[in-house]
């Protein structure tokens, strides 16, 4: 078996982390929360899950399904030939679920605000991330693991490497205000948390050799020398086991001649950062919305970064607030800034729908835009109001 060297990991950062093409296909994965409206309070055996939505065999659009190790299941979509079909597809999926669970629900808040985290899986690649996180992380990896869902955003890497770069700026620089404009978990087990996305906090006080972004005017050059110095979270063992946290960088792995191919794709799927290149950007920052909510950041992302016109008037209005990811989760749209630069975009998205055949997916951005960004808010201000009266918790600490 072929062992990789240093240059092996930069020719596959370029060749296949950031394979360009022209533009045009997208995706989407939404995490969910799975409760049980009898009983709020607790949480739905991950094993009735699975036995539930195998015995209803596979979503007719042909998405994934995978389960978080807190019971959250998430619907992976196809890779789809444009936001109509996207929409069409992954909601034909998600009727599919929900009629699988019967009497149970999905759920979208990016953080659970009722039940404590409960770890459900014995799974390796799970139990050592949870492992190595409890080292390297103030709260450890639980909550993360256990008690966050999230929309994630994938659209395609760019036309060529100039357009590559471009769009990996634009959707760094908005990430801030995708996180405001959608936050939605300002409580977790029944305690508000003073933040508008607990979720973002919980992220951000993760191990940030894999969760902040990489730095570098070369996105590619820069996600290699990510991946070198990141930490290893797992290794395989001779006897087909696992270890969690074997203390070495993936740069101090590859120099001993031992890691494969195989190696480096396992260790790229535990980095985390807010855009993950995968073939394709996977935009993850984002909080998992209440229905019927859960299209309107896969069309915005999508708008601002496939359509000219709409990413000109987004990188004009991203830039004064590209470095806002505190009041972003603190403040979301609160902050006037934010929601100044979260209003150029949307406004900049709704015209560039019908140019990317996506006229039917503006009557549901319209009502979020009227319902949240227009007003300032953002559906975490419903929550909060709701249960104005639970206790207080202290604000998550933001470590780097």
């Amino acid at each position: 078996m072929t062992r990789l060297t240093v240059d092996d990991v930069y020719q596959h950062s370029y060749g296949v982390c950031f394979k360009t093409g022209p533009p045009g296909v997208v995706g989407a994965e939404t995490e969910w929360l799975v409760v049980d409206p009898r009983r709020p309070g607790a949480h739905v055996s991950l094993d009735r899950l699975r036995d539930l939505m195998d015995a209803a065999g596979p979503p007719p659009a042909g998405s994934l399904i995978t389960y978080e190790p807190g019971g959250q299941l998430e619907l992976s979509s196809a890779p789809q030939p444009g936001l109509a079909a996207l929409y069409d597809a992954l909601s034909l999926d998600l009727a599919f679920a929900r009629k699988a669970l019967g009497d149970l629900a999905l759920a979208g808040h990016g953080v659970d605000p009722v039940r404590a985290p409960f770890m459900q899986t014995r799974d390796q690649r799970y139990l050592c991330m949870s492992t190595y996180f409890e080292t390297h992380s103030k709260e450890g990896g639980l909550p993360m693991m256990c008690g966050t869902a999230s929309v994630q955003v994938c659209v395609d890497i760019g036309a060529d490497s100039a357009d590559a770069v471009r769009r990996w700026r634009l959707a760094h620089a908005l990430g801030p205000i995708l996180v405001a404009a959608f936050a939605n978990s300002p409580l977790r087990a029944g305690r508000r948390t003073g933040l508008k996305s607990t979720r973002q906090a919980i992220w951000n006080a993760l191990d940030p050799g894999r969760t902040t972004a990489p730095a570098g005017a070369d996105p590619a050059e820069a996600w290699a020398r990510y991946a070198l110095d990141a930490n290893v979270m797992m290794r395989r063992t001779p006897d087909g086991g696992w270890v969690a946290d074997p203390g070495t960088t993936f740069r101090e792995w590859v120099a001993t001649g031992e890691p494969t191919a195989e190696d480096l794709d396992y260790h790229l799927s535990t980095l985390f950062p807010p855009v993950r290149p995968r073939g394709w950007y996977e935009l993850r920052m984002i909080d998992a919305l209440p229905e019927p909510y859960w299209p309107v950041p896969v069309a915005v992302v999508t708008a601002l970064l496939d359509d000219p016109v709409a990413s000109r008037l987004a990188e004009e209005a991203a830039e004064p607030v590209a470095g806002r990811w505190r009041q972003a989760a603190g403040d979301a749209l609160a902050d006037r800034e934010l929601a100044r630069a979260a209003r150029a975009c949307f406004e900049a998205a709704r015209a560039a729908l019908p140019r990317l055949d996506a006229e039917r997916l503006l009557p549901l951005v319209d009502d979020y835009y009227s319902r949240y960004i227009e007003r300032g808010r953002c559906p975490a201000d419903d929550l909060t109001l709701t249960l104005a009266t639970a206790p207080v918790e202290e604000d998550l600490s933001w470590n780097h």
